[in-house]
């Protein structure tokens, strides 16, 4: 046994253990050399286990394929994040490594986060822009017609950018007889976005505005980000003035423009849109003015020639005889009518002829005047056809062609059989 090489082992545990350390003292001791070791350092790696408590803060586990890391975003660093952080996206987080003491546990203090392979203020865009049209905030049915002519319009921008006086600039040469109200903003950093909203809000406070222009000049993405708020976008969705939106250039296309009623491509082109050419309005108006007064003129002429027509008519010199007319023809239909009455006046007399004939052939009177006679009771001038109920001395009438008489019974004479 080589005692030359256990006896240093002996004496160094023995020297170590004069110092003890408390968990405490050895966390902190580990805290500082990650601190050290680990600072101001970039991450890649997939979320997951996310949450958001009520405290603002964000916790969350960075994992690859073999391990993983636990890690935090504070309350104002979570508050400054323009996307939306979600489990199973792949991130880049920049920090600083250090040990939640309580735990002993050593985690990663993020100061800043990225999305892998597309740049925050894209993925933000892209979220809001996903977002808000499932709302239908895009939606074309919900855009309002420009005024063809507005008399007062309002431009929300800033007053030091370029953008006002292009805009300013291409309406005076149109169309300078216009009224311009110009609200200042920020365009851009902190606070911008709520500065746009807030006058968006304040002038449909105003009745009299018929549109209104918000924008500004070009910029980087960051420049333009303030027209990408979503606080922006809502307050132009609620305007019930018809809005332009007018950020930057043709190839920027932000929330604002996806929302407003019309997106103009520069601030050059808004101004183009909000009012037309005067000389243009000017033509227009000649021309529409040369063919009320040539449509007048024809409607003259034709009134007068209708005029003349009546006056040389036949009508008109000889009124009454469209009178006379009338009459005739009542006259003759008068006369029809008694024709048709004499007519059916005869048919009636040969009708009553026939009936009285055929009445008169069968009348008692033709049988008397062949020489018979009728005899009656004088009591109640009832037939006496029997001799049945007769007495002597009973009075009868007797009644022939030409007269009767008045008799008595005598003789009742019965027949012999």
């Amino acid at each position: 046994m080589n005692f030359n090489q256990v006896l240093p082992l002996l004496l160094d545990t023995t020297k170590s253990r004069n110092k003890i350390l408390t968990i405490s003292e050895l966390t902190r001791r580990i805290r500082g050399s990650l601190e050290q070791e680990f600072f101001n350092l970039w991450v890649v790696g997939e979320v997951s286990n996310l949450r958001r408590p009520t405290s603002g803060h964000v916790y969350l586990t960075l994992k690859d394929t073999d391990a993983q890391l636990q890690a935090v975003m504070f309350k104002t660093v979570a508050n400054s994040i323009k996307f939306e952080v979600r489990d199973g996206m792949e991130i880049l987080a920049f920090g600083s490594v250090t040990v939640y003491e309580a735990r002993g546990q050593y985690q990663l203090i993020i100061e800043r986060i990225e999305p892998k392979g597309i740049g925050a203020l894209q993925l933000a865009f892209l979220q809001l822009k996903e977002r808000l049209e499932k709302e239908g905030l895009f939606d074309p049915a919900h855009k309002k017609p420009l005024p063809v002519l507005p008399k007062k319009i309002a431009i929300v921008t800033s007053l030091t950018g370029a953008a006002i006086r292009d805009i300013l600039n291409v309406i005076n040469r149109r169309f300078a007889r216009v009224e311009i109200l110009i609200y200042p903003v920020k365009v851009q950093g902190e606070g911008a976005a709520q500065e746009i909203a807030q006058a968006i809000t304040d002038l449909n406070a105003i009745s009299d505005i018929d549109v209104m222009i918000v924008g500004r000049g070009g910029g980087s993405l960051e420049d333009l980000w303030a027209f990408n708020e979503e606080v922006v976008a809502r307050s132009i969705y609620a305007s019930k003035i018809p809005v332009i939106s007018a950020v930057g250039h043709e190839i920027d296309v932000t929330i604002s423009d996806l929302v407003a009623d019309k997106r103009a491509l520069t601030p050059t082109e808004a101004g183009e849109l909000v009012v037309p050419r005067y000389d243009q309005v000017k033509d227009s108006v000649e021309k529409i003015k040369t063919r009320l007064i040539q449509a007048l003129y024809n409607k003259i002429l034709l009134i007068r020639t209708r005029l003349q027509r009546i006056n040389n008519s036949f009508s008109f010199k000889r009124p009454f005889d469209k009178i006379f007319r009338l009459q005739q023809d009542l006259d003759e239909v008068a006369q029809r009518l008694v024709t048709a009455g004499k007519h059916t006046m005869e048919l009636e007399r040969e009708r009553l002829t026939g009936l009285a004939n055929r009445l008169d052939s069968v009348s008692p009177l033709k049988v008397l005047n062949r020489g018979y006679s009728i005899t009656t009771s004088e009591e109640n001038d009832k037939p006496i056809k029997s001799i049945e109920g007769l007495t002597i001395g009973q009075r009868l009438k007797t009644r022939f062609f030409n007269g009767g008489i008045v008799s008595s019974v005598v003789e009742i004479l019965k027949n012999e059989v």
